[in-house]
């Protein structure tokens, strides 16, 4: 009856949610899923997301900067499905080198690369992500996460933001035009979608944190509420 008496007022408030800007949606049942525990699925929707995140983040810097995927694609969308078929695999970028997650990104921000620099810089945040996640995509019962590693990672997501928005080109130009800053209109659409990303790493890595700390406590807590809960003799 109390289980009851508090799900109502519960119920109530779920239903009376607007719904005039979305509405949030879980994911359909994978048999895969069978295989994961909460932290693994936490995981696995933090990595997809973020993904979705540079995929925008992509399309959003191709249509302030054309020049990039006229260097080596026919159009923008021809552009923008290489670069998703790069995040769904994992393949190599071949303009990048052998170079890998932060190597990767430190190239891809040079002033001198001349290559396509939005699908350089989108693939090297990608590989700096999964790096930190333990080189996985997908995450299964046995699979873990460092948290300092993923902590590290929201922080090069920081420092690569900022040399974005402040380094030049030899001609004194922007690496990339991003957010737009006028006396008459500013568009931080650019910089709200990194930081979605910065901030999910940052919650994943104080998630598993935490995570790892209550299983200590939880421990704990059994060794010394077992005397407790120890049934008593009845006769």
């Amino acid at each position: 009856m109390l289980a009851a008496a508090l799900a109502l007022p519960l119920g109530g408030c779920a239903g009376s949610a607007p719904t005039t800007r979305g509405v949030v949606r879980g994911h359909d049942f994978q048999p895969a899923e069978l295989l994961q525990s909460e932290g693994n699925r936490v995981a696995h929707n933090a990595m997809q997301a973020n993904q979705r995140s540079l995929l925008l983040l992509a399309d959003k810097l191709y249509r302030r900067n054309p020049a990039e995927w006229r260097k080596r694609a026919s159009t923008r969308e021809a552009a923008l499905a290489d670069i998703e078929r790069s995040l769904l695999t994992g393949q190599p970028w071949p303009p990048l080198g052998d170079r890998r997650d932060v190597a990767a990104l430190s190239y891809a921000l040079a002033p001198d690369f001349i290559g396509d620099r939005v699908a350089a810089f989108v693939i090297a945040c990608a590989d700096t992500i999964v790096t930190a996640h333990g080189g996985k995509r997908e995450f299964y019962y046995l699979d873990g996460v460092d948290p300092q590693h993923l902590y590290n990672a929201a922080r090069n997501m920081e420092v690569a933001l900022w040399i974005l928005n402040s380094r030049r080109d030899a001609q004194g130009q922007p690496l990339l035009l991003a957010n737009d800053i006028g006396p008459d209109s500013r568009n931080l659409s650019f910089e709200r979608e990194f930081g979605k990303i910065i901030g999910r790493l940052d919650l994943l890595a104080s998630y598993a944190t935490e995570r790892y700390r209550r299983a200590v406590i939880g421990y704990v807590q059994g060794v010394v509420a077992a005397p407790l809960l120890a049934f008593l003799p009845v006769r």
